[in-house]
């Protein structure tokens, strides 16, 4: 019904008047208090766009690394750190330092607690090395770490899966046979 524009009620109204379809008992209700509309958009939507949204863009340029955080983790409470950087870069400038200054300190702080995670996470390791246990997982993991854990199962599984393998051998059969159907034939 994709080529008749309209809401229920028109679409409706013209397969009956086409004789596609009978009447349903609820039409003459319906056409007697047809349902509420709602003005719809003129052309495209507009981007929901933030003041700190530049500053990001900014900030992945420098380090397109970040980019793998997700920018919505709905266990997590901290936003991702380039919501963070375009924040303090903000923060900064309402205090009246100039956007390049701003954005330097930010960076900064960035390369700052980024070393001291990978600073506290290496005493982590050392504490458990000393007491003899293995060591804990990374806290702080790179987020290209954190997919490939979990995509980690799926890449183990497809060499013992046994419908995959029946797919592998089903592969290796046609080629052989392409390839015996090609040497028989170039010898014709």
């Amino acid at each position: 019904m994709s080529f008749m524009k309209g809401d229920l009620l028109t679409k409706t109204r013209k397969l009956v008047n086409g004789l596609a379809k009978p009447q349903p008992v609820w039409l003459k209700a319906m056409e007697q208090a047809p349902p509420a509309t709602f003005p719809r958009p003129d052309g495209k939507l507009k981007a929901i766009s933030l003041p700190e949204d530049v500053y990001i863009k900014k900030f992945f340029q420098k380090y397109p690394v970040a980019k793998g955080h997700d920018a919505i983790k709905i266990s997590a409470y901290d936003p991702p750190p380039a919501r963070l950087f375009g924040l303090r870069v903000l923060e900064l400038k309402e205090q009246g330092v100039p956007e390049e200054e701003a954005m330097a300190v930010a960076d900064m702080e960035y390369r700052k607690e980024k070393k001291e995670k990978k600073k506290a996470y290496a005493r982590l390791k050392q504490i458990a090395r000393l007491q003899g246990k293995k060591p804990p997982p990374n806290p702080y993991p790179s987020a290209i770490k954190e997919r490939q854990a979990l995509e980690r199962k799926f890449v183990r599984e497809r060499f013992s899966s046994p419908e995959i393998l029946k797919i592998v051998e089903k592969i290796k059969e046609e080629r052989r046979a392409e390839r015996f159907n090609g040497a028989a034939g170039g010898s014709l």
